[in-house]
């Protein structure tokens, strides 16, 4: 499934509404993630704050009822593309940070994190993080080895 012009604009339309949201202007919100929750029955791209509250939806029409195999890490290709053209205005969006666009499904189950903005720091794929566990093991045995 490769995201059509309209998806592109219906996901980028919710994106930038959920940013407007959080201007930076205001007093920085204590937030962790912004859950970005999609319904492959339904189509409907939504955005919640960490208590369940709805910043904003928008229905894709070429993710209603679609049922391919590989949905969540097409939107997920598909959402990532978004909040990277939206990059500097997420860094400045009125929350304390560190924090995060994380996607999720129909039952509130994390599919993948999507964007972790850390004050200098912005993860953009989860490949950057891959081997992050072992790594940080490796590097704390050879330090108690010393």
């Amino acid at each position: 499934m490769k995201a059509t012009e309209q998806t592109l604009q219906q996901a980028e339309r919710a994106i930038r509404k959920t940013i407007e949201k959080f201007p930076s202007t205001e007093e920085a919100t204590l937030l962790t993630d912004i859950h970005l929750r999609v319904s492959q029955d339904t189509g409907e791209l939504m955005s919640f704050d960490d208590d369940d509250n709805e910043i904003t939806r928008c229905v894709v029409e070429q993710w209603i009822d679609n049922k391919d195999d590989n949905f969540y890490q097409e939107v997920a290709a598909t959402l990532r593309t978004i909040l990277l053209k939206q990059k500097e205005k997420i860094e400045q969006m009125s929350i304390l940070k560190p924090f995060s666009f994380v996607l999720e499904d129909d039952d509130k189950e994390t599919i993948e994190d999507l964007y972790l903005v850390d004050d200098d720091t912005a993860i953009l794929h989860e490949e950057l993080m891959a081997d992050l566990d072992k790594d940080l093991d490796d590097f704390l045995d050879k330090l108690l080895k010393d």
